[in-house]
């Protein structure tokens, strides 16, 4: 029997870790990565992958970025730790920058988009109660979303069965329907965005206007199946919404932030489009250390100004902002903007990655939605029904992915159509070959299911 000095690295794997979102088998062999170069990485056995999904849709610039690195190492050799309560000049030149790009924002940092996104909700409720609307409090999120795994955010999170065992959730949260033309909540492809705009209205008018504090969506949908309006009639519908109502609109930019979309911001695809608070994480340091912000309209901030009162946001962040993270996601930033990142985005989605729309030809297929660099291909039993693919179908396409070395996602069997949606997020930096490598090994694995 092995002792633990000499236990192999897979039998400490499956004796002391515990894997994220794995049900248990006792057979299961473990996965373990060693190494990672550009939009590849390699396991402990030497076989080389893609990853289709740059990590957990973080991982924007890749692997192997030495100035990200070298960013930390100088950061954390000068200063190692600092919490804001006071300040640091790492901190202060990233919400700088922020402010720069997003116009016209205050940043609170967190670690992570789960806690950028409580941030927020904390944010809104606090100012409507300062503002003289104390009655205000339930938030309004949309169905298939996903916006984090603490309480809060995991209240947020219209998705069932992530929730399943850890009832009751946090009180005051509310779903709406997402935009989804495909399977249109109304049966109605054209007038989708409309109506599920409207939608919204009527229930926040269903809950009392006076009840309701804020709205969240992401500009993309990303785990819940990659969906997002057909035009930006739905953004001007519901910032027209928000502001009748005098309900805080809160865009969650975790996935879809930092050139993901072929735009620097997901919102940025609807002209003049405003939120009231923006939440980022993620391709904010390309996953190379943790971080998440809660970007706040000025305006919002003024209502914990005042001095006279009590006003002040009580909420603070251990990790929050820590200076190395925060030295990363300047570099970060300044390699997307130094090497038009997002440019390239936009024109390889264009020029390349747009060849995965051909599989729509193929029986199996029921629709395929991209933006950038986030595709969803939705797999059906029949085209006519559009009966979801089943689970076995989807996890057996995934593994023959994986064994010709691509890594690609499904969104979650946690929403009524099941986890139906193969979702393709590669690295900004993935080279043209990269594309061409991703798109022939989709193609050839799902037409051997047609």
């Amino acid at each position: 029997m092995n002792t633990p000095m000499n236990k192999t690295l897979e039998e400490k794997d499956q004796s002391s870790l515990w894997h994220a979102f794995h049900r248990y088998h006792p057979d299961a062999v473990p996965f373990i990565a060693e190494k990672g170069e550009g939009s590849w990485f390699t396991d402990t056995n030497g076989n080389r992958f893609m990853d289709g999904v740059s990590g957990l849709w973080c991982l924007n610039l890749g692997y192997g970025q030495t100035e990200l690195i070298e960013a930390a190492t100088e950061q954390m050799s000068q200063l190692a730790y600092f919490p804001l309560t006071f300040g640091h000049q790492p901190a202060i030149d990233l919400a700088e920058k922020l402010d720069h790009l997003l116009g016209g924002y205050r940043t609170f940092f967190s670690n992570g988009g789960s806690d950028a996104n409580e941030t927020a909700f904390k944010i809104a409720r606090q100012h409507h109660k300062q503002t003289g609307n104390p009655e205000k409090f339930k938030i309004i999120s949309r169905y298939r979303a996903y916006h984090g795994n603490s309480l809060g955010a995991l209240s947020a999170t219209a998705q069932a069965n992530r929730k399943m065992k850890y009832d009751p959730p946090a009180p005051g949260f509310l779903h709406v329907p997402p935009p989804y033309a495909y399977r249109s909540s109304f049966g109605n492809f054209e007038r989708d965005d409309e109506l599920t705009a409207n939608y919204l209205e009527q229930t926040i008018l269903w809950e009392g206007p006076e009840t309701v504090a804020a709205f969240i969506m992401e500009p993309v949908i990303s785990g819940g199946g990659v969906l997002y309006p057909q035009t930006s009639l739905y953004f001007d519908r519901v910032r027209e919404i928000c502001d009748k109502y005098n309900v805080l609109l809160i865009l969650d930019e975790v996935v879809s932030g930092f050139g993901r979309t072929g735009k620097m911001f997901g919102h940025l695809h609807a002209e003049h489009f405003k939120p009231d608070i923006i939440t980022l994480a993620k391709g904010l340091t390309s996953g190379y250390l943790p971080l998440g912000a809660t970007c706040v309209k000025h305006s919002i901030y003024d209502s914990f100004k005042e001095s006279s009162t009590d006003n002040h946001f009580r909420h603070i962040s251990t990790y929050g902002g820590h200076p190395a993270s925060c030295a990363v996601a300047l570099k970060a930033i300044d390699i997307i903007e130094r090497k038009e990142i997002v440019e390239r985005v936009e024109e390889l989605e264009e020029t390349v990655l747009s060849e995965l729309h051909q599989l729509s030809e193929l029986s199996i297929i029921g629709d395929v939605r991209g933006i950038g660099f986030l595709y969803g291909i939705e797999l059906v039993t029949n085209k006519e029904s559009k009966q979801p693919a089943s689970d076995a179908t989807m996890k057996a396409i995934v593994a023959a992915c994986q064994k010709k070395g691509l890594i690609i996602g499904k969104n979650s069997d946690t929403v009524p159509e099941g986890g139906n949606v193969l979702i393709v997020a590669p690295p900004l930096t993935s080279t043209e070959e990269d594309l061409r490598f991703l798109i022939g090994t989709i193609k050839e694995v799902i037409q051997a299911y047609s």
